[in-house]
């Protein structure tokens, strides 16, 4: 606790345990958006390297939790089908990930802020992409650059796999597992990735490591609550509110 209290005071721990329970919660409840809503809130009170290295390890857990749901021969099946986005996108995390400690917050706002207010508008405004089977290699390689570049910056590739795995028609439930697979995969990536670029380190890595808790406490209430809930109507409140965190975060890259 001593080293999270040089990093921060104990109301920012405490706000930042408080999002990332709420971003867990989202998780299990539709399957995507954690890293989203955990940068986007941290990033409110937390400068941008803490506020990655927060995220690491809750994603990480997270996202096996996640694949592992459905089985490993399952999750295994989804890697074989998958292995060319999975590997685009973890190859670019790492590469991208070096970067983070050499922009400005600024950037880093605008980087973020932008990409979440038109992927979560095209979500939300129901925008509907179609990737035929002869495009479907081109578009593997494509989009899993975009998305692991953006993740490697920003700690969040979920965005572009959601639309990727819509535009080819993913039944839910397959969707569900192979998002779990992709962002297990390239959140492992980002822990290496980070921990080479030293945004994660001794300094950095208990603040990730006390947001577990919150994360998979949150999480497993998603996930219950999950049957309950009106999922189409959840997901469109959460993309509003991701919408509204994105100007936020441009408003903060262009005025401070």
């Amino acid at each position: 606790m001593d080293q999270i209290s040089a990093l921060m005071p104990l109301w920012a721990f405490a706000a930042a345990a408080a999002v990332t329970l709420a971003a867990g919660f989202v998780k299990g409840a539709v399957g995507f958006a954690m890293p989203l809503v955990m940068i986007s809130g941290l990033t409110l009170f937390l400068p941008p390297e803490i506020a990655v290295a927060g995220i690491i390890l809750p994603i990480v857990l997270s996202n096996l939790w996640q694949a592992l749901r459905f089985g490993r021969a399952e999750a295994l099946r989804a890697m074989r089908e998958t292995w060319r986005y999975i590997l685009i996108v973890c190859v670019m995390i790492l590469i991208v990930a070096q970067f983070v400690t050499l922009i400005a917050p600024e950037v880093f706002y605008l980087v973020l802020g932008i990409p979440v207010v038109i992927l979560s508008l095209i979500q939300l405004l129901g925008v509907r992409f179609h990737i035929p089977d002869h495009r479907r290699r081109a578009a593997e390689w494509g989009v899993g650059a975009l998305a692991g570049a953006l993740g490697g910056l920003t700690g969040t590739w979920g965005p572009p796999t959601v639309l990727y795995l819509m535009a080819l028609e993913t039944p839910k439930a397959r969707a569900i597992l192979v998002q779990g697979v992709v962002y297990g995969m390239g959140s492992i990536s980002l822990l290496v990735g980070h921990l080479h670029s030293g945004v994660l380190n001794w300094s950095t890595l208990p603040f990730s490591a006390a947001l577990l808790l919150p994360a998979l406490i949150g999480q497993g209430i998603g996930m219950r609550a999950s049957d309950r809930l009106n999922p189409e109507l959840f997901r469109r409140v959460t993309l509003i509110v991701l919408i509204v965190s994105g100007l936020n975060l441009i408003r903060r890259g262009l005025f401070g």
